[in-house]
């Protein structure tokens, strides 16, 4: 597959990054093969496959331009992530911690001189319960792993669907949620403690006072009404967050027929 330059930023060369909860890669690929070919991100992370290992849609995205990785799981869960700026070298498959856990919820590679982590963290309802258990523990492992990560000299970006809005800013309505797993107070210190390990979130970083979404319910019509979370979220360690020149939400899909509830996020860091 040949290799394609990165973009310009502002007269400098830069790689566009996204993460996308995709909510069945394969139900939804005529969403995802338009927007990839709409938006051109260089690096891309999804989350939700919902597609065992045997049934990644390989070739088609291929035929796109993009390399991939996976990991999927029969009906639930799966992720992946994409490349059309050089090889993936993956270099972790799952999240350590606890063998029992077998779920396809973490992928880790180096693409293109960046070290690219993708997940999709548990939901964790209905709270309280074993649900809502796993989530807190699958947030103590993440932060484990975490730590060995944030202090690299290459820069190293976390992506995906982290199923938290950090704060009342995050959530069209935050009365409404105080209950829920996505934005209980364990939850958010949970995300945190990431931060104080001294993750940037790309979005706030850049973004520090504005009303964003990444995800819309489908019903009651929540997208027009901007009725929305922000739950998909990128973390970059000190050397990424030194090169981060852009991030956004590409709400376009959201508009598309059959589209996921998720939006694309992208960020841009400038090559050195």
């Amino acid at each position: 597959m040949p290799v394609r330059s990165c973009r310009t930023y502002d007269g400098c060369a830069a790689v566009k990054i996204a993460t996308y909860n995709v909510n069945g890669v394969n139900g939804r690929l005529p969403v995802l093969l338009r927007w990839l070919a709409l938006a051109e991100p260089d690096i891309v992370c999804l989350q939700e496959l919902k597609a065992p290992q045997d049934k990644f849609p390989e070739i088609p995205i291929r035929d796109a331009g993009y390399e991939a990785v996976w990991h999927g799981q029969t009906r639930w869960n799966g992720v992946a992530i994409l490349s059309r700026v050089g090889s993936i070298h993956e270099t972790r498959r799952g999240l350590p911690g606890d063998p029992a856990d077998v779920q396809s919820r973490y992928i880790e590679a180096a693409v293109n001189g960046l070290l690219v982590a993708g997940l999709y963290l548990p939901n964790g309802n209905p709270r309280p319960g074993p649900a809502f258990d796993f989530k807190l523990r699958w947030f103590d492992r993440l932060q484990t792993h975490l730590s060995s990560l944030v202090g690299l000299d290459a820069p190293v970006i976390v992506a995906g669907d982290f199923n938290v809005m950090p704060a009342d800013i995050d959530v069209y309505a935050p009365e409404r949620w105080r209950d829920d797993a996505l934005f209980a107070p364990e939850v958010k210190a949970a995300y945190q403690r990431l931060r104080d390990q001294g993750w940037t979130d790309a979005v706030r970083h850049l973004h520090p006072n504005e009303t964003i979404y990444t995800f819309w319910k489908y019903w009651r019509g929540a997208f027009e009404r901007n009725a929305g979370l922000r739950i998909d979220h990128f973390l970059l360690n000190a050397p990424a967050a030194a090169r981060l020149r852009a991030a956004k939400v590409d709400i376009r899909p959201r508009r598309w027929e059959k589209t996921s509830d998720h939006a694309p996020v992208w960020i841009e860091l400038e090559e050195r």
